[in-house]
């Protein structure tokens, strides 16, 4: 069953205010600044918010939480904001961690007066039927080749499913026009049972920055899916269509 937190309710209001309260704390504590986007910062902020009220601590929304009691999520290598690998690894070399809320004040003044417009974004269109099935036997596609792909779809160049692994209240705000189907992280396996008889097809995984739909990609085809592709770094690096609402 797919696990719906209405975000305007005073419950979810009010866990929020409390994470921003959270997320100045470590920036204070640990000298960081928010990132320049003020989007990736109130994205994350909600995911950690939707964890703290489904498993009552704050996991890192970028990764999928693993463990169905508390027992087991503590016996596992679940990121707990501000994880580890973040403050060990990530902060220090890349100058922001993986879910980029958390940077160091050199990251901040070389992108904020900059247009963020990654080369890999660049938008790739007319891609041949040949083309688009090659695709479709990586294991990994970036932003341009997804919208490029969802155009030949439309187009009848070539057949395959977009899944959007992240949460309900993910898909609510927004997600990429031409997804098929919401498989949470949260409720996988009983939401998988949507496409367990389209094994055969190609799929596409996506979610926030392609940390969970990389795990989900991993589990797809050790259960016999043929083709899984996981979108690399997620929704948050998509310049196609965006759509919102439950439809």
């Amino acid at each position: 069953m797919i696990k719906k937190i209405d975000i305007e309710s005073d419950e979810f209001q009010t866990e929020l205010e409390l994470t921003k309260q959270f997320t100045d704390k470590v920036c204070e504590e640990y000298n960081f600044f928010y990132n320049p986007e003020d989007d990736v910062n109130e994205s994350i902020q909600m995911g950690l918010t939707r964890n703290k009220m489904i498993y009552g601590k704050r996991y890192c929304p970028c990764f999928m939480v693993v463990g169905e009691t508390q027992e087991e999520r503590d016996k596992e290598d679940n990121r707990l904001c501000p994880c580890t690998p973040a403050l060990e690894k990530e902060i220090p070399s890349m100058g922001h961690c993986h879910c980029a809320i958390f940077c160091t004040e050199d990251y901040v003044k070389s992108t904020e007066n900059e247009t963020v417009t990654a080369q890999e974004n660049n938008h790739s269109q007319g891609l041949t039927k040949e083309q688009c099935e090659e695709l479709l036997k990586q294991q990994e596609v970036n932003a341009s080749e997804v919208e490029a792909l969802i155009e030949a779809r439309e187009l009848g160049f070539v057949d395959f499913l977009l899944v959007d692994t992240r949460e309900w209240m993910e898909w609510v705000g927004g997600r990429i026009k031409g997804t098929d189907y919401l498989v949470p992280t949260t409720s996988f396996y009983q939401s998988l049972e949507q496409i367990q008889d389209k094994k055969d097809i190609p799929i596409i995984l996506y979610c926030h920055s392609g940390s969970r739909s990389a795990y989900c990609q991993r589990i797809l085809l050790s259960s016999g899916y043929k083709q899984v592709l996981n979108y690399d770094y997620g929704i948050m690096t998509y310049q196609g269509d965006i759509i919102s609402g439950e439809e």
